[in-house]
């Protein structure tokens, strides 16, 4: 039986070794976290809009499979923080500092 990504548990050392500090990159992970969040419902809306219909017809929102389809799609997929989390400790991420480049120009 496979192992749910979502309760892997993580070498907190690695993971706060790209920013030297855990809070630091906790925070880098939910903030991709929210990007990848914010693409995957526009995306599933984008898809799921083509299905809009003026009707009202209950029978005809039920028994649509493809729509039905995507939706369990998305539903399977990894969380946002999930993917977040790998792609930050596969070196993916990228951050920066606003306040020090300011300071350096």
């Amino acid at each position: 039986m496979a192992t749910n990504p979502s309760i892997i548990t993580r070498d907190l050392d690695k993971v706060a070794a790209r920013t030297e500090n855990i809070y630091e990159s906790l925070h880098v992970v939910g903030q991709r976290a929210k990007q990848i969040s914010g693409n995957l419902k526009e995306e599933l809306n984008n898809k799921l809009s083509e299905f809009a219909s003026t009707v009202d017809n209950l029978e005809e929102v039920f028994e649509n499979k493809e729509q039905i389809e995507i939706s369990k799609f998305y539903e399977r997929m990894p969380k946002p923080s999930t993917l977040a989390m790998e792609e930050f400790l596969e070196g993916k991420v990228y951050h920066r500092y606003p306040e020090q480049e300011e300071e350096g120009q």
